[in-house]
């Protein structure tokens, strides 16, 4: 009987983009199934390529005037892709319109993704050219042709028939050996082979005694080296029958120089008990419940957290954890590893991908329980889940940037309503789209009002006008009362953290004097600065106009590009403070794989006083020895040209305050602005997270922002930016001619870095409540811009986009 499989093929292009059917072999029917890779031929010639198999299907009537290709094998022992995340993979399709075979790939290590190699051999073997250029080899590779730099005349003997191409799948996912002894001799047989060795015979005697306290276990070759027992020696007793060697698998463990202190769980205040009742109630219930947990800083939402999941691991179920940075990902993975022991796998980026691979398979086989882990760790593929939990849910860093551009958060709620297990996000500062939903009950609200150690309270805040320091003669990056402060913190031996807050660096001016902005005459937004072409453009509505030499409000000529560098603030640092040590933690220092840790580690252990950062230290921290906090320049983040800047201003200041006093000592937050006014401002000083809401709402309702209303980005570019301006100026014209007048379109404009990597970008943003024929509009505009990708124009669709600009 013959059975067949569907694959997805690796061509990521529209009309590949479903599945292929090929021919099962005979020998690969038993051992291959659902959910495997395997290499397939593809089109014409001999390329191969790597795929997904989606189904096996048995006695399939095959069209007889198309014979159907086999598949050349199996790169899989097991599946690697289980039922659910095949299922997964095309509501990704859907969402994020992306093909199926990059949502496939993206679920899994990019160990795992095929590298493809090619080989040029001879079809005419009584040929010339064997003696030429094969002399005794049947084929040569791509590479060795290149660089003997006989590629042309084989090219040319390619159009002859004389030689042709074969294309190689390459699997990276190497699995790590240890190569292990073991006796095979017995009590009885050891006295037998003694009795027969000569006394001179050293270091065979002493492998005796070895393997005859080793016992029935395997012990690895590097501990008989330890004993100054050589290979040569072990090769000997292996020829005389005494040991075998066998090659035993063994994990790259990325903590194995870590010990990890074991934690119990805390006695919990009564509205952290509540949450976790609540929580809990739901795992196994047959409609899953999204729970918002919105919790102050240092309100304990981690214990709750770390309770939830104990409980959830007694019901006999799994729980995943998602942390939006690799720099908090340390302190987390200790406070699991610290819980839950060997029951925990952890994924995030700062893994080689060995380390990654090799977490990846303990998830698969059911080793751990618990996963920890960055954005990626959504597609963990565990069984039974219990619990998923996204701490810190309102970051942008849950949003995957490039295709497929999936929000973490959605594909949360898709695996909970799979397992029919509850979905806990969790904030001091929820999104607005997050906590519009648990206002309409779509989501359940479970809050924590009060700081869970009882000696801790939220620290004083206090709002610094940079526009008096001006004008006391003080240029600096640091005010006289922050200077003051920090001043203090090092004569009490206390430490202290400093973030700038460099989102945005130099993009926008500003008046020293009265802290004026340039704003949009059409919208409610700052102006960007664009130096390539001595402009201030609106990203909305397309407004320009030239950089202004005076303000535009008083008159005076302090208007400046606005930004600074965490480098040079370091040095500025260092002058004020000589004595002081310090950290710097941003993209420079934090390049090196376990770089975050270290720093982490460091401070924690108090041999620095100043941590200074960007916006990475903002979140997650815990030292009880921080009792200062400063935050440079806080409206760097509030005059980007994009709706969320008021949102993103408010739960940074309110994130980074909450680092400091979370101990008995008192915490203090200096936050230094040019609009000490502003209600994002204000309200962070107080944490007031409730007020910020409601006045945040208003203005999202008059300027029909979500969430109100739903958002698409579509962005076409190209290398020419005449093209890249056509295509968005059609795409608009054909979009207009298609929805509803319900839908609102802005732009098309550029984009805000007009060209990147050489290529132009220009955008259009449809806004809308409800349209039916907009799925179908932009999957039919992906079809006709496949025909275009050729002559290097690409089109893009984000839905619900982080970024507008």
């Amino acid at each position: 009987m013959n059975k067949y499989a569907e694959v997805i093929v690796d061509v990521p292009t529209m009309q590949t983009d479903q599945p292929f059917t090929y021919l099962i072999p005979q020998a690969l029917q038993p051992s291959l199934s659902k959910g495997m890779r395997v290499e397939v031929p593809f089109g014409n010639g001999n390329r191969h390529v790597q795929g997904f198999v989606t189904s096996v299907i048995e006695n399939l009537l095959p069209n007889p005037t198309i014979p159907l290709k086999s598949i050349v094998r199996v790169l899989d022992l097991a599946p690697v892709l289980n039922d659910e995340l095949l299922l997964m993979a095309d509501f990704m399709k859907e969402k994020t319109f992306a093909f199926k075979i990059t949502c496939l790939q993206t679920m899994l290590p990019s160990v795992m993704k095929a590298e493809y190699e090619k080989y040029i051999y001879l079809k005419q073997e009584t040929h010339s050219a064997k003696k030429l250029y094969f002399e005794e080899q049947t084929e040569i590779s791509w590479e060795e042709a290149e660089t003997r730099g006989i590629l042309p005349p084989l090219m040319q003997l390619r159009q002859e028939q004389v030689v042709d191409i074969r294309y190689e799948v390459k699997t990276k996912n190497k699995v790590k050996t240890i190569r292990m002894v073991k006796t095979e001799l017995s009590k009885e047989e050891y006295q037998k082979v003694q009795a027969g060795i000569a006394k001179n015979a050293k270091k065979q005697i002493e492998l005796l005694e070895q393997l005859k306290n080793q016992g029935e276990d395997y012990i690895s070759v590097s501990q008989f080296k330890a004993q100054g027992l050589s290979t040569a020696v072990l090769n000997q007793g292996k020829e005389k029958g005494w040991l075998s060697f066998i090659e035993m698998e063994q994990y790259r463990d990325p903590f194995n120089e870590r010990t990890f202190e074991q934690t119990h769980a805390l006695a919990l205040n009564p509205e952290q008990q509540v949450a976790v009742n609540k929580i809990v109630e739901n795992v196994g219930e047959s409609i899953s419940k999204t729970f918002l947990l919105e919790g102050i800083t240092g309100s304990g939402k981690t214990e709750v957290y770390l309770q939830t999941i104990s409980e959830v691991l007694a019901k006999g179920k799994t729980a995943i954890m998602l942390v939006p940075e690799i720099a908090l990902t340390p302190q987390m993975v200790e406070r699991f590893k610290g819980r839950f022991g060997e029951a925990v796998a952890v994924l995030h980026s700062g893994l080689s991908q060995g380390e990654k691979y090799d977490e990846w398979r303990k998830i698969e086989r059911n080793e751990a329980q618990v996963v920890v882990g960055a954005r990626s760790a959504i597609f963990a593929p565990l069984l039974n889940l219990g619990v998923i939990i996204i701490d810190e849910e309102h970051e942008a860093t849950y949003k995957q940037d490039e295709s497929p551009r999936y929000h973490a958060r959605d594909l949360a709620l898709w695996r909970g309503n799979y397992h029919h297990c509850p979905v806990v996000l969790g904030s001091a500062t929820p999104s607005l789209e997050s906590r519009s939903r648990a206002q309409k009950n779509v989501y359940q609200l479970l809050t924590l009002s009060k700081r869970a150690n009882p000696k801790a309270s939220l620290p004083r805040v206090d709002i610094i006008d940079m526009r008096d320091e001006f004008k006391k003669q003080n240029t600096s990056s640091f005010s006289l009362v922050l200077q003051e402060k920090i001043r203090q913190r090092l004569e009490d031996a206390e430490q202290t953290v400093l973030m700038l807050n460099r989102r945005g660096y130099s993009s926008f001016v500003m008046c020293r004097d009265c802290g004026y902005v340039l704003p949009c005459p059409n919208c409610d937004i700052s102006l960007t600065l664009h130096m390539d072409t001595k402009t201030m453009r609106c990203h909305y509505c397309g407004h320009e106009e030239g950089i202004p030499h005076r303000c535009p409000d008083c008159g005076k000529d302090k208007i400046r590009y606005y930004g600074t560098g965490t480098q040079k603030v370091e040095e500025e640092l260092q002058a004020l403070f000589p004595e002081a040590r310090i950290l710097r933690m941003d993209v420079d220092t934090t390049r090196r794989k376990g770089a975050h840790e270290k720093i982490l580690t460091a401070f924690g252990e108090k041999k620095a006083d100043i941590l200074l950062g960007t916006q990475m230290i903002a979140k997650g921290l815990d030292f009880p020895d921080v009792t200062l906090v400063g935050v440079l320049n806080a409206d760097t983040s509030l005059n980007l040209p994009d709706f969320r800047s008021s949102e993103r201003t408010f739960q940074l200041l309110t994130q980074v305050s909450g680092r400091a006093g979370r101990a008995h000592k008192a915490g203090e937050v200096i936050i230094q602005t040019f609009n000490p006014e502003h209600y994002a401002i204000q309200l962070a000083k107080t944490q007031n997270y409730e007020d910020f809401y409601r006045q945040e709402m208003v203005v999202r309702h008059q300027s029909d922002y979500p969430p109100y209303y739903f958002t698409v980005k579509i962005t076409a570019s190209h290398p020419e930016e005449q093209v890249a301006a056509q295509k968005i100026f059609a795409v608009a014209k054909e979009l207009k001619e298609t929805l509803s007048d319900q839908s609102l379109l802005l732009g098309p404009t550029p984009s805000a870095i007009l060209r990147v990597k050489n290529r132009y970008y220009y955008q259009i943003i449809i806004k809308y409540k409800r349209e039916p024929k907009l799925q179908e509009a932009l999957t039919k505009l992906l079809n006709d811009s496949q025909a275009t990708q050729r002559q290097g124009l690409l089109l893009s669709i984000d839905s619900e986009p982080m970024h507008f600009i």
